[in-house]
């Protein structure tokens, strides 16, 4: 029994793997090995996107896309500020990171887009 995905395409089962990639002989569909390890972790648990749709993983950078006023502070975290190195979390806030001259704080996806 193949241990290779169905193509997304036609559904064929007869897909078969050359210098990474998958490749459909009926449809000539072809995707990276990675796109398919990707989507097979997102139907196990909550996908996180940003604001242009675009999935987030631990480890991304990204920019902020819209003025971000920072309660109990006089500060506000501009548009285009970059974060690295983000963490996804479960919980309102759907990011943790650390942002220079602000420091530790959390942020949700709709006011990020990733770089």
């Amino acid at each position: 029994m193949s241990t290779l995905p169905a193509c997304s395409k036609c559904n064929s089962e007869y897909t078969y793997e050359d210098n990474g990639m998958y490749i459909c002989p009926e449809c000539a569909h072809e995707w990276p090995v990675q796109q398919a390890a990707a989507e097979s972790a997102e139907e196990g648990g909550k996908v996180y996107r940003d604001s242009a749709g675009n999935v987030l993983q631990d480890g991304d950078t990204v920019t902020v896309i819209k003025d971000l006023k920072l309660k109990g502070s006089a500060g506000t975290i501009k548009v285009g500020t970059k974060v690295k190195n983000i963490r996804l979390v479960d919980s309102d806030h759907d990011i943790d990171c650390k942002i220079d001259g602000f420091g530790a704080m959390s942020l949700k996806t709709e006011f990020v887009k990733k770089v």
